[in-house]
């Protein structure tokens, strides 16, 4: 018998493709980039199986480009993932996501007493990634962080 190999999400011609993102991470990630926003073409595919039996999502997103900038605060959400540039149906440029140094603006800081929350200041994170995991420190306050909210 013959395998055929179908597609569980459509083919782009030119834009991005943010795949292997765990299960249930795809529509925070949307959120967060503000893609709705956007009035970008968006085809999501949600808890999609792969090969080794677990679940995935997908998001690929019609005639846009993900900033350096954006992607790196895509590791928070996804760090296994893999950007894919498409450009007439190829992929231009394939890259995975690694940690960045440091975050500016994307999380509040978790301590109540901490002057980024009364003060104009833009939040800023310092990242640790080792094998305890992902720990964040706050720049004004210094603590550290396992958890984190979303400015």
């Amino acid at each position: 018998m013959q395998k055929t190999h179908k597609l569980q999400v459509e083919a782009i011609q030119k834009g991005t493709v943010i795949d292997h993102i765990p299960a249930g991470q795809g529509l925070k990630i949307i959120n967060h980039l503000q893609l709705m926003d956007k009035k970008l073409r968006l085809t999501v595919g949600l808890n999609l199986p792969t090969s080794s039996g677990e679940f995935k999502d997908i998001i690929k997103v019609n005639e846009w480009h993900l900033a350096d900038s954006e992607a790196e605060n895509l590791f928070l959400f996804a760090p296994d993932a893999s950007i894919n540039q498409i450009d007439d149906y190829l992929v231009v440029k394939k890259y995975k996501m690694k940690a960045p140094k440091e975050l500016k603006g994307v999380f509040k800081c978790r301590n109540h007493n901490c002057i980024s929350l009364t003060e104009s200041v833009t939040s800023k994170f310092l990242v640790d990634q080792s094998e305890q995991g992902l720990r964040l420190q706050c720049h004004y306050c210094e603590r550290w962080f396992r958890d984190w909210v979303f400015v």
